[in-house]
């Protein structure tokens, strides 16, 4: 069978793993940037804080995705759980340090200007820090869903949902009239995905973003 009569005989099920695969890693990215932003947030004032913030997270990406996996089945099982801990864990480091980074970069003089109007902390963090800081703040979330889109198909080995399933399907298969097929289908629609996720937030940032802090 050749590759686009696999695709038209199973796109259905193609489709379903897709937006399986989708979906979990936009929920686990918006866990990931709600911590990272907090963590940022927390620490960037702090030199030490802000060093162990990313030091902890890079760690993460020290052990690989199927031995995290892997250690998670013993505690939370099969399926969603330990895909939504790991992509949320790996997804931090990127989101963190650019957080750090952008609210470090942020002007002191218009931070002072904010408080010599009255302003208290948290507006001065809602209304000026952050806003400034969202550019980087959102070249890591591009940063780390790439990064997620391709480690949440290995959690097809717990279970988990997503194309990781039709990879894991022809690389289990490996021989048969279709095995080349639905790793490549998996393969392509992964790759798929990260391109439509990345435009995505080309839109958000020509949105978010005035043209002079882009320029």
């Amino acid at each position: 069978m050749s590759f686009w009569s696999y695709l038209s005989s199973r796109h259905q099920q193609l489709l379903t793993d897709a937006f399986q695969h989708a979906s979990a890693v936009f929920q686990c990215m918006v866990i990931a940037t709600v911590l990272g932003v907090l963590i940022g947030v927390l620490t960037y004032r702090s030199g030490w804080a802000g060093t162990l913030a990313v030091t902890s997270t890079s760690t993460v990406l020290t052990i690989p995705s199927l031995a995290l996996i892997g250690l998670l089945i013993p505690l939370v099982g099969l399926g969603v759980a330990p895909t939504v801990i790991s992509l949320t864990l790996y997804g931090l480091l990127p989101i963190v340090r650019n957080a750090i980074v952008g609210l470090r970069g942020v002007d002191p003089a218009l931070v002072d200007a904010a408080k010599g109007i009255g302003m208290s902390r948290p507006a001065r963090l809602v209304r000026v820090e952050l806003p400034l800081a969202w550019p980087p703040i959102l070249t890591g979330i591009r940063v780390s869903t790439q990064m997620l889109m391709g480690i949440a198909a290995v959690a097809a080995y717990a279970s988990g949902p997503g194309l990781g399933n039709e990879i894991f399907r022809g690389i289990a298969s490996l021989g048969s009239a279709n095995a080349i097929n639905q790793v490549l289908a998996g393969t392509l629609g992964i790759v798929v995905l990260a391109l439509l996720f990345d435009a995505v937030y080309v839109l958000i940032g020509r949105l978010t973003i005035p043209r002079g802090i882009r320029a």
